[in-house]
């Protein structure tokens, strides 16, 4: 299957569908249109300055602008979990970037080395795309599970201050919503893993299609990123709600304020 290459017009075409959806809204009085409009011109943008940098990465084949751009597409994801965790926890951001590093680096590592066995260990062409979806995925069970226990632990606190006065200890006290905040990060994993394919084609999966992928190849890639995303978001989950277990107690086991 040959690829059909798309340019400068046939995305100013592709545009039509946004002019149409912002005359529906203004049509029906949604109030929508500047919103569409602001999302459009960002997600080109975003898109535009991301393509020429892996364009340069991917041409110059270099280990150090391939690890530059993971970087920072790491840095980000970290900085937008923390952003919806919250900043009452004391140096979270630390915590996250270092859970979003090792999880995603372990399950990246596994697969390229046991699993594709690529030319080279950076790769752009496996490493900076399979990393990119690992890490977000990952960067939404990290916050979603982070923002599930800073909520808990200020609900509950009464209930824990109680544990600790009855001699549990401060892992002890919190392990109850410790596990509560793991499993709701790492639910809308296991959801979408069950319907995917038969509700849902995911984005990978159709991207290589169109790019001129057999299926069923498609098919098995997309289970592999399955298997790396399930992984490394539990593997987030599990550090990011342990470290801000760490945080939230002082050096007499009290529950900081």
């Amino acid at each position: 299957m040959e690829l059909i290459q798309l340019d400068i017009v046939h995305l100013a075409w592709g545009l039509g569908l946004i002019a149409i959806a912002i005359g529906l809204s203004a049509i029906e009085r949604l109030g929508l249109e500047w919103r569409l409009l602001t999302a459009t011109v960002r997600a080109i943008a975003q898109l535009f300055g991301v393509g020429f940098v892996l364009e340069v990465a991917f041409a110059g084949n270099n280990p150090v602008a391939v690890l530059v751009v993971l970087i920072l597409i790491l840095t980000t994801a970290a900085l937008v979990a923390r952003n919806r965790i919250g900043k009452k926890i004391p140096q979270i951001l630390p915590i996250v970037w270092g859970a979003l590093l090792l999880s995603t680096a372990l399950s990246v590592g596994y697969v390229n080395l046991l699993v594709l066995h690529p030319p080279t260990w950076y790769e752009p062409q496996y490493l900076v795309p399979l990393a990119a979806i690992v890490l977000g995925q990952a960067m939404n069970g990290a916050a979603i599970a982070g923002e599930r226990l800073t909520s808990s632990l200020v609900a509950s606190r009464i209930e824990i201050e109680t544990h600790l006065s009855l001699g549990a200890t401060p892992q002890q006290a919190v392990a109850f919503y410790r596990t509560e905040a793991i499993r709701a990060g790492i639910i809308p994993t296991l959801n979408s893993m069950a319907i995917v394919g038969v509700i849902t084609l995911p984005g990978f999966f159709t991207g290589q299609i169109l790019g001129g992928v057999s299926p069923f190849q498609a098919a098995f890639y997309q289970m592999l990123i399955l298997f790396m995303v399930a992984t490394a978001t539990l593997i987030a989950t599990l550090l990011v709600t342990k470290g801000i277990c760490l945080k939230v107690f002082n050096s007499s086991e009290q529950l900081i304020n």
